[in-house]
């Protein structure tokens, strides 16, 4: 019987892990960082209050069991492809495996001042954060709320900005409801020109249409030069002002990955 082994616990690992048991022949471990699997597409409704943590998350020993595959919960430090090699945070040394998937996802680029703001695509407490300071702000009766993305100048695709439209989206209508959406102003911010263009022209045309519906402010074209905790700076000398800053940061390769044997191309992705 061959061994396989997969390496992260998000989308990418559990599908592959489900599909791989599929074979009779395949032993499947899967490794990860935390013990459940969480839905991040579900995760725009936590700040809203619509869903909760636990309930976009599932045990992976739960899914290991359904679908017949291990699960180790531990964090990969190190690879070794050549040599078929993985170092786990517990020191542990996993080796025999005839085959290694690697899903550990993208790291976060790193921008000057990020800890300044919060993420719905970080770690999973994010989207609570968020919810925590936008309850705050709910109370208080008032406040300026800016929402973006950045950008991979090495890989447009290494972008993730579709969660920024849709919670904005979710926060607005949560204000509408509560009557005092006019006391807020929301703000969309993107480096680039026209953000969202891989959805498409038409695209595009119907994001404008719903900004203005909704009363919703864009900055977009310039530089994100730096975060603080009252606003973001931008390349073109101006400040958006804001109580509290959702931001999605670009994805780089991961750093696991950039120290491995395995090629990469300038993003940091391994090219196949």
């Amino acid at each position: 019987m061959k061994k396989v082994l997969v390496l992260g616990g998000g989308f990418a690992g559990v599908e592959a892990a489900i599909y791989l048991k599929k074979e009779k022949n395949l032993e499947v471990t899967l490794v990860s960082d935390r013990d459940y699997f969480y839905i991040y597409p579900t995760s725009i409704w936590i700040p809203t209050g619509e869903k909760t943590a636990k309930d976009i998350s599932i045990p992976l020993a739960q899914l290991g069991a359904k679908h017949g595959f291990e699960v180790m919960v531990d964090a990969v430090t190190a690879l070794d492809a050549g040599a078929k090699r993985t170092t786990l945070a517990s020191g542990r040394v996993l080796e025999g495996y005839d085959y290694i998937v690697v899903a550990m996802g993208q790291d976060k680029m790193k921008a000057k001042g990020i800890e300044h703001t919060l993420s719905i695509c970080g770690k999973p407490e994010e989207a609570g954060a968020i919810k925590d300071r936008l309850d705050r702000l709910i109370e208080k009766g008032s406040g300026k709320i800016a929402m973006g993305f950045g950008g991979n100048a090495y890989d447009s695709s290494a972008v993730r900005g579709g969660p920024a439209f849709e919670l904005l989206f979710n926060v607005n209508t949560l204000l509408k409801r509560k009557r005092i959406r006019d006391n807020f102003e929301l703000t969309f911010f993107a480096p680039m020109e026209k953000p969202g263009q891989k959805m498409g022209e038409k695209a595009l045309v119907m994001m404008d249409k719903m900004f203005g519906m909704t009363n919703i402010h864009k900055k977009v074209g310039s530089k994100i030069t730096s975060f603080e905790a009252d606003g973001i700076n931008f390349e073109d000398g101006t400040k958006l002002e804001s109580d509290l800053t959702m931001f999605i940061t670009a994805g780089k390769g991961h750093s696991v990955l950039e120290a491995s044997d395995l090629p990469l191309s300038d993003a940091g992705f391994v090219v196949t």
